[in-house]
């Protein structure tokens, strides 16, 4: 029988895994926006006409004149507009490098898809010629939620059950205990 695991050490489901890492990647990306851009450069937006206007009233009230206004507007719009193209440009990177990891990570899983199938066929030829582990499932702890409902549509009902019993008492995964669910039903 396969050696007990807890819940928190059990591989999470591959799709859930895609979901989390895609998850995880938003949230950097939200984080960085934060912490690298809007904190860092203490950014505040404020439009040419606000602009034009707080200058406008210095200027009615003769605390500066009206070309003086003028000038710090077209000054203060354009350092504003390459700060604009600065931030696109950092985010663009930071996005580059997120779609980056969920095509790496996309890419790993399609590459094991084709071995699970093969270790799929093994584990059935195994359990046909009752060889290596009573266990229905072989290396069952190191398998994903997905992999493992993958086997599901070979066992018979009394190894779907056995499974489902080992599963509450380990892993408890929820996704592996629905599919045992189905294929019992």
């Amino acid at each position: 029988m396969p050696a007990a695991k807890s819940p928190e050490s059990s591989p999470p489901d591959r799709a859930e895994s895609n979901a989390t890492s895609g998850n995880d990647v938003l949230s950097t990306l939200v984080e960085q926006l934060a912490n690298r851009v809007f904190k860092r450069l203490d950014l505040v937006v404020l439009t040419r006409d606000r602009i034009q206007e707080t200058l406008d009233d210095a200027a009615e009230r003769g605390r500066v004149t009206r070309t003086d206004a003028n000038a710090l507007v077209a000054e203060l719009v354009r350092r504003g507009r390459q700060q604009r193209d600065d931030i696109w440009t950092e985010i663009e990177q930071m996005l580059g490098r997120g779609r980056d990891q969920l095509e790496s990570a996309t890419r790993r899983a399609r590459q094991s898809e084709p071995v699970d199938r093969i270790v799929r066929g093994a584990d059935r030829a195994r359990r046909t010629v009752n060889l290596g582990s009573s266990f229905p499932i072989e290396g069952y702890d190191e398998l994903t939620a997905r992999q493992v409902t993958a086997r599901l549509a070979d066992l018979s009902p009394a190894e779907l059950r056995r499974i489902g019993e080992y599963e509450r008492r380990h892993a408890n995964r929820k996704s592996v205990l629905a599919a045992v669910d189905k294929a019992l039903s």
